[in-house]
This record gives C-alpha cells, sequence and structure tokens, in this order.
C-alpha cells in the first residue's frame, strides 16, 4: 500500500491481539477502494483523508473495533442496509472479528461511495456545528481548582472539549458522595495533565 503513515502501522501493533486483523482488513480495503487516500493520525486514532477531507478512520478499543465514514450522506446508506450505528462510534457497531463487517464487496462499495461523496464537494460534516456555550466551572470545583495550581493551570490551558469533559462529569454525578470522589480524582488527574479520557487515548 502506498500513502502509508507509520504511525498506524505503531497503532496496529499495540493494539490487542483480535484487533489486529480487523484493522490491518479494514486499512487495506480502504486503499483498494480509494489509492489515492492519504493516511493519518486524527483524535489519536487512525484516519484516512481523500479529496481535501476524511474520508473514514478506525479504531481499536480493548474489547472491540470500531469503524466509520465522515461523510453525513454515508450514515443513511449504511442504515438502509442494517447498520449498526447506535451500538458503537462508526456505523458497523461492535467489531470483534471480520465476521462482525460486511463481506469486502459491500464494504468496497460503501468507501467507494464515501470518495465520490468527498469528490463531489458536498459539506462532509457529521452535523452542522452548534455555537458553544460558555463553560462555568462548578462553585465547588473553581473553589478547589483555586487551591490546586497544577491542576488549575492543566484546565486553563486544556482545550473547549477536554475543559467541557470534566465540567459535566462532576454535574452528572447524581449523589455528593459521587460527586466528591469524581472532584478529587479531576484535581489528581488534572495535576498530572491528563484529560478526563486519558485511559482511553491509546487503548
Amino acid at each position: 500500500m502506498k500513502n502509508k503513515d507509520p504511525r498506524i502501522d505503531a497503532y496496529i501493533d499495540k493494539s490487542a491481539e483480535f484487533a489486529r486483523p480487523i484493522l490491518r482488513h479494514l486499512r487495506e480495503l480502504v486503499h483498494t477502494a480509494c489509492p489515492e487516500v492519504k493516511e493519518s493520525i486524527k483524535w489519536s486514532m487512525p484516519s484516512f483523508g481523500h479529496a481535501g477531507g476524511i474520508l473514514c478512520n478506525l479504531a481499536a478499543f480493548k474489547e472491540h473495533c470500531a469503524f466509520g465514514f465522515w461523510h453525513h450522506d454515508m450514515k443513511a446508506v449504511i442504515a438502509k442496509d442494517g447498520g449498526k450505528a447506535e451500538q458503537a462510534m462508526g456505523g458497523f457497531g461492535r467489531i470483534t472479528s471480520l465476521d462482525d463487517l460486511p463481506g469486502d464487496a459491500a464494504m468496497l462499495r460503501y468507501i467507494k461511495k464515501a470518495a465520490r461523496l468527498n469528490e463531489s464537494g458536498k459539506p462532509a460534516r457529521l452535523r452542522p456545528a452548534k455555537p458553544r456555550k460558555e463553560l462555568t466551572a462548578p462553585a465547588d470545583f473553581a473553589t478547589a481548582l483555586s487551591k490546586n495550581k497544577a491542576a488549575a493551570k492543566t484546565f486553563q490551558n486544556f482545550s473547549y472539549t477536554n475543559r467541557k469533559e470534566y465540567i459535566e462529569w462532576l454535574t452528572e454525578a447524581k449523589r455528593d458522595e459521587t460527586r466528591q470522589k469524581r472532584l478529587a480524582t479531576a484535581l489528581e488527574w488534572l495535576a498530572d495533565g491528563k484529560p478526563r479520557n486519558w485511559k482511553y487515548l491509546n487503548c
């Protein structure tokens, strides 16, 4: 395969044993259907670009893999064939073996369709962009940050999404005991420079 990114080789090699043949096979299908595809890593996942936009991406987790297309129109195409988007990230549900995927002919057809959509110049956003709400740290969180310089510095330098994930994690706690436990954990992770979902960055 041409246009290979060695970071994807490393990603696959670090993945769980069950995931490696799945990732390698999907990668090969993408290159077969769209030889001009450009590989990269985005959001810590293997990503494939084409015609100035993202074509598709894949990921490996502890117990399953995921594969999905970026163009919004592909969601309807896959759903029409019985897609499983609601079961996991991407349009094909939790992929634990190659048997969980449609046949190669169908996958090649999907990839070629996605490539044509990218070439058409139609917007490839998954959903319209929404105005960002101003983030306000809860009072107890703000107070705790003011007493922990390392955690506060990390939080202030984090992206909007990373800050939002911490705030939502705290505010979604239903019990005060749970909230206090999460608050202590958040301060510990922030002091170490970790985002809320740091455990999944290299899964």
